[in-house]
C-alpha cells in the first residue's frame, strides 16, 4: 500500500469519525487507567457497567485500597477474570500511592511497571490521557492492519511498529481510535460491513462483503 492511499484512508476515516476517542467512560486519568486494566478480554460496554457502580464509591487509589480485594471484587464481578484483575488493581493503587503520590505516571516505563499494565494499556493511557502519538494494537487494529493491507504483521508489536512508521503524521494522534472504532463497527471480524465502508475502494482485502443484509436474496 502506497503513501497516497494511506493518506486518503485516514482522511476519510477522520471525516467519518469526527470525534475519535475511547468508549470507556471516565472522568480522570486514574479512572481511565482502572477502566483499561479491567477491559482486558472484556468489552468496553461491560466495563462501563461495572465502573458505573464502582467509581461513585471509589475513584481514587486511596479509596479503592480501602475497599480491599474482596470489596473491589463485589463491584467488578460481572467482568471476566475479575479476581486477578482485582488483585492487579489493588497492587497498582498501592504503587501509585507509595511511589507516585497517588498520581498516574506519564512515561511508558513507569506505566508498564504497574501490575496489570502491559504495553497496550500503557499506549492507551499515553495516547488518551497524555496526548502522546501512540497506537495500542488490540484485536481490532491487529485485524485491520493485516486485512486492509495498512500494516501487515504477525504480532501486535510488529503491526504497531509498522503503523508508527506509515500513518501520516497529522493523523498519528487519532489513528489509534480511528482504527479501533472502524474495526468495532464497520470492519468487524466475521462479516465486515464493506457495503457501508468509506474506504472500501482503497482497502486491499480481497474477500469483500459487497451486499448488505437488506440486499441479500433480492433480484
Amino acid at each position: 500500500m502506497n503513501a497516497e492511499k494511506r493518506q486518503e484512508i485516514f482522511r476519510r476515516l477522520s471525516i467519518a469519525i469526527p470525534e475519535p476517542t475511547t468508549e470507556l467512560v471516565h472522568h480522570s486519568t486514574f479512572e481511565l487507567l482502572i477502566a483499561v486494566i479491567l477491559s482486558a478480554q472484556a468489552t468496553d460496554k461491560g466495563v462501563n457497567i461495572a465502573t458505573a457502580r464502582l467509581f461513585p464509591v471509589a475513584n481514587t487509589p486511596q479509596a479503592i485500597l480501602a475497599l480491599g480485594v474482596e470489596g473491589l471484587e463485589s463491584y467488578i464481578k460481572t467482568i471476566g477474570l475479575f479476581r486477578s484483575k482485582a488483585k492487579n488493581v489493588i497492587a497498582t493503587c498501592s504503587m501509585l500511592v507509595e511511589q507516585y503520590n497517588g498520581e498516574v505516571p506519564n512515561t511508558r516505563e513507569a506505566l508498564e511497571s504497574l501490575p496489570g499494565v502491559g504495553r497496550k494499556t500503557a499506549n492507551v493511557i499515553l495516547n488518551t490521557a497524555f496526548g502522546q502519538p501512540t497506537i495500542a494494537v488490540d484485536t481490532h487494529i491487529f485485524r485491520l492492519g493485516n486485512r486492509i493491507g495498512l500494516a501487515p504483521g504477525k504480532t501486535p508489536l510488529e503491526v504497531e511498529q509498522k503503523l508508527m512508521k506509515v500513518v501520516p503524521k497529522e493523523y498519528l494522534q487519532d489513528a489509534h481510535h480511528l482504527l479501533i472504532l472502524h474495526g468495532r463497527y464497520t470492519c468487524v471480524a466475521r462479516k465486515p460491513k464493506c457495503w457501508e465502508c468509506v474506504i472500501k475502494d482503497l482497502c486491499e482485502f480481497k474477500a469483500k462483503t459487497i451486499l448488505g443484509p437488506a440486499a441479500v436474496g433480492q433480484g
